[in-house]
């Protein structure tokens, strides 16, 4: 073919198709100086973004700055839907991606933006941008460190059904508590309904004590006195529990299927496989 042939369809989709995987090694991974610095300027728009938010809040940066925030915000949301539609292109699996949790998130931190405009306060939900500084485990090289929270996560799942148990015996606690509280101090106490009583036995349980009821008899101070007691032990025994698990889990040694793609989220890799089992995109 001469040099002023027009290239085929073919070689078309070829050269689209050999772009779009550059852009996604670029997007998705670290493993090239694009790819990390392509994160790493990710995280500062980020860092930017929820630091005008934060700022926005504040009445004196508001009645100052807050046309100029307001533009910000729309330019980071605007830099932000890019991002996550060339996300959508570039990622070969698009519904995997979307659906999983970075994708969800990706999504969540353009709409409030947009609900903004239809429904007031709405705005201020931006500040779930901060999730996708989750991202930073992945530019820091520190992935395998999640492995530690898969322990802990593991624990928690495995200690659900005792806390399920323990925090039913807690709540049969509290509503007996409220009723009694309610019946012996009555509405001139503020005890004015069981679930009131029921908040001041939360509250106390909890050992927050807010103070805005308190019993005012002597029965009902008493009564008070060992709940407050009871709470510390209620507060130790889920601590226990999780904590319990989560030995067991470090004993069994670590986990060596920590490997999750960043191109279709598909865990369970072992430490050594180089590509993803389910897309073939390298494992990072």
């Amino acid at each position: 073919m001469s040099e002023t042939s027009p290239p085929t369809e073919e070689m078309t989709d070829g050269g689209r198709h050999g772009a779009r995987e550059r852009l996604g090694r670029i997007i998705f991974g670290t493993a090239t100086p694009a790819g990390r610095a392509f994160d790493v300027g990710l995280l500062i728009l980020i860092l930017a973004s929820v630091l005008a938010v934060m700022l926005e809040s504040v009445e004196a940066f508001a009645a100052r700055f807050g046309t100029a925030l307001r533009v910000l915000d729309w330019v980071f949301t605007v830099v932000f839907l890019a991002e996550y539609s060339i996300r959508l292109w570039v990622a070969r699996q698009r519904r995997r991606y979307a659906l999983s949790f970075f994708g969800i998130v990706d999504l969540l931190s353009i709409l409030p933006s947009f609900i903004g405009i239809v429904v007031s306060g709405a705005h201020s939900l931006l500040i779930i941008r901060v999730l996708r500084l989750l991202r930073v485990f992945r530019v820091l090289k520190v992935m395998r460190m999640l492995g530690e929270a898969n322990q802990l996560l593991n624990a928690l799942k495995s200690s659900a059904a005792k806390i399920t148990v323990f925090m039913g015996a807690v709540l049969t606690i509290v509503v007996i508590m409220g009723a009694t509280m309610h019946l012996i101090e009555g509405a001139e106490n503020g005890f004015s309904s069981i679930p009131r009583g029921m908040y001041w036995a939360i509250v106390t349980m909890t050992t927050v004590g807010y103070g805005d009821i308190a019993p005012s008899t002597v029965p009902g101070q008493a009564i008070a006195a060992a709940l407050m007691l009871l709470g510390y032990g209620i507060l130790a025994v889920p601590t226990g529990i999780v904590s319990a698990e989560y030995v067991q889990a470090i004993n069994k040694g670590p986990e060596t299927e920590t490997v999750t793609c960043q191109e279709c989220n598909a865990a369970g890799h072992p430490d050594d496989a180089n590509f993803c089992r389910v897309c073939g995109t390298e494992l990072v």
